[in-house]
């Protein structure tokens, strides 16, 4: 990209993402991309702007990229994925020279810590402590169903297990009994441990610059780790002023002043509303692409602004439609997993594909005949996605989707 705007900032993207190069090419911005060295080949056939790194862990290096970055004349840097987080906020201690925002960054990446500093800010939340191993686990799920009065006999209320670090359903495992724990390995040590939340789910997508929400989206899960749509229904979007209220709550807990969040939320009894986690990073299940395909605005785009500090008020007031009001009706996605343990190819349902909201599909023909068994939430086989008009029938359909075979 040449005809970038020199009044506008320089943007490192950490992470490798096609659809956030994309949307940088057509934006106004001077851009590099940070990601391992096996994209350098891609980047360079495509003239991309490139620099190698290796994210995997931090070490006494990790400054190194910070000060490459300063002396390439990047202004800030934007997480693309959750392990990127804790690299943006190092890089950008030194970039923007606010040494706290590497303190900020890993209460995005631990669990445990974004947990106690949301509770030291009144901000609901349920039972939660760290395991170690299962004999932690055991005592954890014994001690929460005697909080529970639970009788003998009665069956025990679920617990969850969650990675520290991890992003959306990976590592999360719900335990019922001592069979569940014994299932654990020992690898997925140490992880945090959380009472269940009984409840309707939801998360948000909120833009921040200097300290305020200038574009909020309601994301209604229909089942998490399978389905989503944008906006939310009537019924969720009735509650948007309480959303709003809770997540600049967590605004100022976390003393974000810049940037992108996506938070997840429980609405349990009276509307009562409880804290699940929050990520400093773009949502899983393609949200940035479902939002797009209803509102029409590029939400990296919006993202990058949001990190820039030479965006102007006129700009984000120019950029970002009006929620809900703008929307072209509803756009959803469904994750498909096989639900036979032996499959040949893959075969989209007749009532799936003759819907009149069913819009595309990025699955493929099966690598290997053989399902391997689910391993907690498991990852999906790929995206199905749907646009209509109506809300509950966007609803209704992307449950239906996982009672039909997409793969036999």
């Amino acid at each position: 990209m040449t005809d970038y705007n020199p009044d506008k900032g320089y943007i490192a993207l950490l992470g490798w993402s096609l659809n956030a190069i994309d949307a940088m090419e057509k934006f106004d911005r001077r851009y590099i991309v940070v990601a391992p060295n096996w994209a350098r080949e891609y980047a360079e056939k495509n003239d991309i702007p490139f620099m190698s790194w290796n994210f995997e862990r931090l070490n006494e290096n990790s400054f190194e990229i910070a000060q490459m970055l300063k002396d390439e004349g990047v202004d800030v840097a934007v997480p693309l994925y959750e392990e990127t987080v804790e690299w943006a906020g190092a890089v950008n201690a030194v970039l923007l020279d606010n040494p706290r925002l590497l303190g900020q960054s890993m209460l995005f990446r631990d669990k445990s810590l974004m947990k106690r500093r949301a509770q030291l800010g009144g901000i609901r939340v349920g039972i939660f402590e760290e395991a170690h191993d299962r004999g932690d686990v055991e005592r954890f799920l014994k001690r929460v169903n005697q909080t529970l009065l639970k009788q003998e006999g009665d069956a025990n209320d679920p617990i969850h297990i969650k990675a520290f670090d991890l992003a959306g359903c990976m590592g999360h495992r719900v335990v019922r009994n001592v069979e569940d724990v014994d299932l654990i390995p020992e690898s997925d040590f140490p992880v945090l441990m959380e009472s269940h939340l009984d409840g309707w789910e939801y998360a948000a997508e909120a833009w921040i610059h200097d300290g305020k929400i200038r574009f909020l989206n309601i994301s209604e899960y229909v089942r998490l780790g399978y389905s989503v749509f944008v906006p939310a229904s009537p019924e969720l979007e009735a509650m948007r002023d309480k959303v709003t209220a809770e997540i600049e709550k967590l605004i100022k807990t976390f003393d974000i002043k810049f940037g992108f969040i996506h938070p997840e939320y429980f609405i349990g009894p009276d509307d009562v509303m409880y804290f699940g986690e929050v990520a400093y990073r773009p949502p899983g299940f393609k949200v940035f692409e479902l939002l797009e395909r209803v509102y029409g605005f590029n939400a990296y785009q919006g993202m990058v602004m949001m990190f820039d500090p030479k965006t102007t008020e006129e700009e984000i007031e120019a950029f970002f439609p009006t929620p809900v009001k703008d929307a072209n009706g509803y756009a959803g996605c469904f994750g498909v997993y096989p639900r036979n343990r032996v499959v040949s190819r893959l075969e989209i349902p007749k009532e799936t594909e003759d819907h009149p909201y069913f819009d595309w599909h990025e699955l493929s023909e099966p690598m290997e005949t053989k399902v391997s068994k689910r391993s907690a939430f498991g990852n999906h086989w790929g995206l199905v996605y749907f646009h209509g008009e109506d809300g509950e029938t966007m609803r209704d359909l992307l449950a239906a989707q996982e009672d039909v075979d997409f793969y036999v």
